[in-house]
């Protein structure tokens, strides 16, 4: 588990919004991509980021390449 004073400091490097802890990855409360945590270190790569489903638009209609 992250610490929660580290996760307030991290954003999606694409909408820089807020990330939100979610079965092992950090979610972006905006686009949807899910990015990884290897070994406690988050990922925020964003070709290491999954699409949310359907891979090309995450719920609400927003285009993730577009934030």
């Amino acid at each position: 588990m992250l610490d929660p004073e580290f996760l307030k400091r991290l954003a999606c490097p694409e909408c820089k919004v807020v990330l939100r802890p979610e079965e092992g990855k950090l979610v972006c409360t905006r686009c949807g991509r899910r990015f990884p945590v290897r070994d406690g270190i988050p990922v925020l790569l964003l070709e290491e980021a999954e699409l949310p489903a359907g891979g090309t638009q995450p719920a609400g209609g927003r285009r993730p390449e577009r934030c």
